[in-house]
Formats: structure tokens, C-alpha cells, sequence
């Protein structure tokens, strides 16, 4: 299935500039010091600082007693062969439970996988409890932020063809089942803004979506909110856009 080719938004050029870092860091057996780190790979200090910082925080790289940078256990752990699958969605998991807990939402991983929508992993609580999917997902792409989040990450072409496989049932008032309305606004869609979901698949939920897309690889991240909170929405998903550099990350390594 063909991609857009779309210019990179803030959580890839952070992804990229964090793969860098960690590359220069794997490169050194001894350490390497913010100001050496600063010269290998053309990042300004500020921009080092707060890439450092999300670095340390997610455990790819450690910070040893004369102030050098090692890499870290999550690096080692992720890269090593054995178990690695199940490294990576312990991982995952403990990212989305920490975007849970900072946007004030459910938080969901979904894929584009073989023609279908996946939801691979979220993080719920009783506070943010997920939400109720009364219709199955990967029949209600056009009504969800997921599915049209991952639909904009499609070539025309795919999205027909998705369409054409999974008929577009109104599941509220809200709900656009003209493919031709739905096909112009998944065009017109920015790749920097959030998709959202304004109470078109469930009343009571509104819901937006942001891309993580690495190489062939189609997902995004997604939250989720009753509708008495959605003044947040827009705020918590702006949130949520900003922190998609670690997902984009473990997707990477």
C-alpha cells in the first residue's frame, strides 16, 4: 500500500535528531560529553539539552559520574535479539501509560496492518477510561479519529480501496458517509494537525489522532475524552503531538 510522502513534523525531526544522539553516544566506549555530542552532531545546545532530557527519561542513555552520556539500559535491552519483541511493547506500554497520565486521557497505538485497522496497545484508567467500541474499529474508519489518521497516511488510491471494502455506516448524527465528502477532507487534512473525532463514532466521546509513521511501517496515537471534557481535546492533543517523539523512537531502534 503506497504512503503520502508528507514533509516531516515536529515528533519525526525530534525522532531523527534523538536517533543521532544515540548513534554518537553507541559510538563511544567510554562517554561522550554534552559539548562533544554538540559538535558530532550539529544540534545546538538547547535543542541537546531537551533531547537529552527525554533520553534519560525514556532510558536510552545514562548520565555517568564525570557528566559523560552511555547509552542505557532500554537501549540494550531493545537491542538485543533475544525477547525483543516483548521489550518493545513493555516499552510502548510504559510510554503510553506516561502520555495517559500527562494528557489526561486514554491513550491509544493503532496500526495499519494488512489492509485493516489495529489497535496494538493503549493505556487506560478509572479516571481516563477508554472508550466503548460498540462498533468494531476496522469497520469504522471513516467515523474515527484512528481510522481517518491512518487513511490520511494512504495514497488515494489505498483509501479507495479501503472504502470500497468496509462500508461507511452512520453511527451518530455526526457521522459522514459520503466518501466523496470524506475522501476531500482527508485530502485537505494537514499532516501537522490533529485528526478529530467530534462525537461522530460514539455520543458522549470525541476523540483526535496524530501520525507515527516510520518507514513502511502506518500508525498513529490517539486519546480519547467524554464529551463534558471536550474543551480539552484540542489542548490534550497538541499534548499528545508534542510527545510522540518516543513512540517514533522505539519504532525506530
Amino acid at each position: 500500500m503506497a504512503l503520502k510522502h508528507e514533509p516531516p513534523t515536529t515528533p519525526y525531526h525530534a525522532a531523527q535528531e534523538a536517533l543521532r544522539v544515540l548513534e554518537t553516544v553507541a559510538r563511544s566506549s567510554t562517554g561522550i560529553i554534552d559539548a562533544e555530542l554538540a559538535r558530532h552532531t550539529g544540534i545546538g545546545p538547547e535543542r541537546l539539552t531537551a533531547l537529552l532530557r527525554m533520553l534519560r527519561r525514556e532510558g536510552y542513555v545514562e548520565q555517568i559520574a564525570d557528566g559523560a552520556y552511555v547509552t542505557g539500559e532500554t537501549l540494550a535491552r531493545l537491542g538485543s535479539a533475544q525477547h525483543r519483541e516483548q521489550a518493545l511493547r513493555d516499552k510502548l506500554q510504559h510510554t503510553l501509560d506516561r502520555l495517559r497520565d500527562s494528557v489526561g486521557a486514554a491513550v491509544y497505538m493503532s496500526r495499519y496492518v494488512d489492509g485493516e485497522i489495529s489497535v496494538t496497545q493503549y493505556a487506560d484508567s478509572p479516571a481516563t477510561p477508554k472508550v466503548n467500541e460498540w462498533v468494531d474499529f476496522r469497520s469504522s474508519a471513516h467515523a474515527t479519529a484512528i481510522g481517518k489518521s491512518l487513511l490520511t497516511q494512504l495514497d488515494h488510491a489505498g483509501r479507495r480501496d479501503h472504502l470500497a471494502r468496509h462500508k461507511m455506516a452512520r453511527l451518530t448524527s455526526r457521522t459522514i458517509t459520503s466518501d466523496r465528502l470524506l475522501l476531500s477532507r482527508l485530502e485537505s487534512q494537514p499532516p501537522t494537525v490533529p485528526v478529530l473525532d467530534l462525537q461522530e463514532y460514539a455520543v458522549g466521546t470525541v476523540c483526535a489522532a496524530v501520525p507515527v509513521t516510520a518507514g513502511s511501517s502506518v500508525g498513529c496515537l490517539a486519546l480519547s475524552l467524554p464529551v463534558e471534557h471536550a474543551h480539552r481535546l484540542r489542548q490534550a492533543a497538541d499534548a499528545l503531538n508534542r510527545n510522540a517523539a518516543p513512540v517514533l523512537l522505539s519504532m525506530a531502534i
